[in-house]
C-alpha cells in the first residue's frame, strides 16, 4: 500500500490561502491526496490535489458541496481551517456577522463531517482537526470571532466522545498571531503595533503558517489514534499570558 492511500483524502477548507494553503503543502509532502475547499482556486500545483470553489458562508452551497465530496471521494480527513474575523466592538457588533461566522466556523464543520461519516465510520477510521483560535480565550472586537472559535472546542470535545469507538479522534489547533493576509487585515506590516504584538510574545516572534501546518499534521497522522477531544495552542506562549491586538 502506497503512504498517500494509507493517508487517505484530507479535505482542507481554506486551503487557497494563508494556513490553509500551508496545510494543504504539508499534508502533500507526508503522502495525502487533498482537496481545497475555498471561495478561490487553490494554486498549488500537485497531481494529488484537488480544488472546489465555494463560499462557506453559505448555508446551501456548503451542504451541496459537502455531498459533492463524499459522492467523488472517501474522505478520511478534515480539516476545517477557513475563517475570517469581523472585528467590532461591542457597540458596533452586528448580528448578521455572528450569524455568519456561526455558518462559517460552526455549520460548515457540521456538513462536512457529517457527509463524510459513513465512509469514516465503515473505514472504523478518520481524523478531523478543528482551527479555533487563541482569541477563544477572549480578545477585545473579537465577540462574533471568539464565540464561534470557542465553540468549535466544545463542538469538537462532543465530537470526540461520540466518535471515539468510531477509530474517529478529533483535535483541535488554536493559533495565536500568524503572518497571514488576514492577520495583516487588522495590523498593518512593518508598524510600530506589528513590532510590540512580536515583542509581548513569549518567544518574540510573530507565527508563520507552517507553524499551524505542523501542529495539524501531528493530529492528522494515522498512527496518532490515542489522541482525542484535545486543544493545542500554537501560539508561542501567548495563551498562557496576555495578549493585545
Amino acid at each position: 500500500m502506497t503512504a498517500d492511500r494509507q493517508r487517505g483524502v484530507a479535505v482542507v477548507t481554506g486551503g487557497s490561502a494563508g494556513i490553509g494553503k500551508a496545510i494543504c503543502e504539508d499534508l502533500l509532502e507526508g503522502g495525502w491526496e487533498v482537496v481545497s475547499l475555498a471561495r478561490r482556486p487553490c494554486d498549488i500545483r500537485h497531481e494529488r490535489l484537488h480544488s472546489l470553489e465555494v463560499d462557506l458562508i453559505d448555508r446551501k452551497a456548503t451542504e451541496q458541496a459537502a455531498a459533492e465530496l463524499a459522492r467523488r471521494f472517501e474522505i478520511t480527513t478534515i480539516v476545517h481551517n477557513a475563517g475570517v474575523i469581523r472585528a467590532a466592538l461591542l457597540p458596533e457588533v452586528q448580528l448578521s456577522d455572528l450569524d455568519a461566522l456561526v455558518n462559517l466556523h460552526l455549520g460548515s464543520a457540521i456538513h462536512l463531517l457529517k457527509a463524510a461519516l459513513p465512509a469514516m465510520q465503515a473505514a472504523h477510521f478518520g481524523r478531523v482537526v478543528l482551527l479555533s483560535s487563541r482569541a477563544a480565550l477572549g480578545l477585545p472586537t473579537r465577540t462574533s470571532y471568539s464565540a464561534t472559535k470557542a465553540g468549535m472546542m466544545g463542538m469538537a470535545r462532543t465530537w470526540a466522545l461520540e466518535l471515539a469507538a468510531s477509530g474517529i479522534t478529533v483535535n483541535v489547533v488554536a493559533p495565536g498571531p500568524v503572518r497571514t493576509d488576514m492577520f495583516y487585515d487588522v495590523v498593518d506590516a512593518g508598524s510600530e503595533r506589528e513590532k510590540a504584538l512580536a515583542a509581548g510574545i513569549p518567544v518574540k516572534r510573530l507565527g508563520e503558517p507552517a507553524d499551524v501546518a505542523r501542529a495539524v499534521r501531528f493530529f492528522a497522522e494515522p498512527a496518532n489514534s490515542f489522541i482525542t477531544g484535545q486543544v493545542l495552542y500554537v501560539c508561542g506562549g501567548s495563551s498562557v499570558g496576555t495578549l493585545t491586538i
